[in-house]
């Protein structure tokens, strides 16, 4: 997951724009969303507020004041929305369940009208032929349970797992992968660290704190389920692991420790029931670690069929010097606190073009990078690309084929990261599928609609759903398991 050089590029075009790879027929195609981006309803059925609801309602928040109240309408329309799945060929749906949908407090009894909306999705997605990959938390944790500490109190690491219990029983006979938690990172760091995402707390102490609870909630949840499943599933979990350079002399030790906050905390109790001893050094000035009890790397250390990794863009680093202005491009929405805690001396650079509309820069080779290490570390792992996409400014122009949007840079973006992943299957990667961020344009967090993500436009106004020129090139290489030019 880090490096200290650029790498050096595989056999093929240096610029990562194959054409003709072919994928194997057993390569799972898909696409991914998550529910509070899509979903809308916010206070129908039952449904209780997130933490979502709150800081997207609170001003000052998101951009432009956005909330996902009505994000793309998904709830009302999904019978549409499945159908476009099918006319993408898509043979695999990552999505995530709403946890206040199915308990609107994050404990008690499940609603009812919660279970049917996903039992529809779920029935849906089989009856058209296409597997569905279940994601049970993607940050959108009920308010209820924020109130009483949320991923700081080590309960609702329990209450978790009883509502991953309650999935298993309803839905233990029809999901193809069960992924506990979507980039954990993201929720501890975010959430409560720098305040960029709900529940908006900026606290390094805490941050660390919810790190570990994720972590135990991940292991408590698939202890839960193992139990109740009937139908052999993959477990999985899903991190954004970050690829990271170093510049100059002082790269090294940046990278070790931004490396140590962002992937081995993860991957050392996910994969080997330890964490890392140099992280508890890095932030002893923050917190003692003493929320980790004995036993909890047992439970956190479960058998994983498949590591999900999502993938946008890379991260340079070196050794602030303590006089020159210090530089935090570290492509999160900055509000003022840090995401990093014990790494306040770490710089965090800007790279070079092109970007996406998010800032991100565009270098496919992290993503054979990423998954090779990940591969040399730990050869036994089955991997998924889970999310990999770019925002860019779309708009819908009228052919006399009808309105198209013309989105030749997601097209080639797209291009080059499937060529990216084909080179590291050549180089011995076990990679199962590549899920495409995102199925269509929805709700961005804290940067609400002003950044799209979809291969399916969406008018925010009207709602009307447009495949884009992307969708269509993706649709080719789902039927052929061609990379097409």
């Amino acid at each position: 997951m880090t490096s200290t050089t650029a790498p050096t590029a595989s056999a093929g075009n240096p610029d990562y724009r194959d054409s003709g790879l072919v994928f194997p027929e057993s390569f799972l195609f898909g696409s991914a969303t998550a529910s509070y981006q899509i979903e809308g309803a916010f206070d129908e059925d039952g449904r209780g507020p997130s933490i979502w609801d709150t800081f997207s309602h609170t001003p000052g928040k998101v951009w432009n004041g956005d909330t996902g109240d009505v994000a793309a309408d998904h709830y009302h329309r999904l019978e549409a929305d499945l159908d476009l799945m099918t006319s993408l060929g898509l043979a695999a749906y990552r999505f995530s369940i709403a946890w206040s949908r199915i308990q609107p407090t994050g404990r008690g009894p499940a609603n009812q009208a919660g279970l049917d909306f996903y039992g529809r999705l779920i029935d849906g997605l089989i009856a058209r032929g296409i597997r569905p990959i279940v994601t049970m938390y993607h940050w959108d944790l009920p308010q209820a349970l924020e109130d009483e500490g949320g991923w700081t109190n080590r309960a609702t690491a329990y209450a978790f797992a009883d509502y991953a219990a309650i999935l298993g029983r309803e839905f233990g006979d029809r999901v193809d992968t069960w992924t506990t938690l979507n980039e954990p990172w993201c929720s501890a760091y975010l959430g409560y660290g720098s305040g960029a995402h709900a529940p908006g707390r900026t606290d390094g102490a805490e941050a660390l704190t919810a790190v570990h609870h994720l972590n135990l909630a991940h292991g408590l949840a698939i202890q839960a389920l193992k139990p109740l499943v009937t139908n052999d599933p993959d477990f999985s979990i899903t991190l954004n692991l970050h690829v990271i350079r170093g510049e100059g002399e002082t790269g090294p030790e940046a990278v070790r420790q931004i490396d140590a906050l962002a992937n081995r905390v993860f991957l050392g109790p996910l994969l080997t029931g330890a964490y890392p001893a140099d992280v508890f050094e890095d932030t002893k000035g923050i917190t003692d670690w003493a929320f980790i009890l004995p036993g909890d790397t047992e439970i956190i250390h479960q058998p994983l069929d498949v590591l999900g990794v999502n993938y946008y863009s890379t991260t340079l680093v070196r050794m602030w010097d303590g006089v020159s202005p210090r530089e935090n491009s570290d492509g999160h929405k900055d509000v003022g606190a840090s995401p990093w805690p014990g790494a306040d001396q770490v710089e965090f650079l800007a790279q070079p073009g092109p970007y996406t509309e998010m800032g991100w820069n565009i270098e496919p080779a992290g993503l054979e990078e990423l998954l090779v290490a990940l591969h040399e570390e730990f050869p036994n792992q089955p991997l998924m690309v889970t999310e990999n996409g770019a925002a860019f400014a779309d708009e819908v122009v009228q052919t006399e084929d009808g309105p198209r949007v013309h989105d030749v840079e997601r097209t080639d973006y797209l291009r080059r990261h499937f060529t990216a992943a084909h080179r590291a299957m050549a180089r011995g990667v076990d990679l199962r599928g590549y899920q495409v961020w995102s199925l269509m344009d929805n709700f961005e967090w804290g940067y609400g609609y002003s950044k799209r993500f979809g291969i399916i436009h969406v008018d925010y106004d009207t709602l009307v759903r447009t495949p884009k020129d992307s969708a269509h090139w993706y649709a080719a290489l789902v039927a052929t398991h061609t990379l097409p030019a």
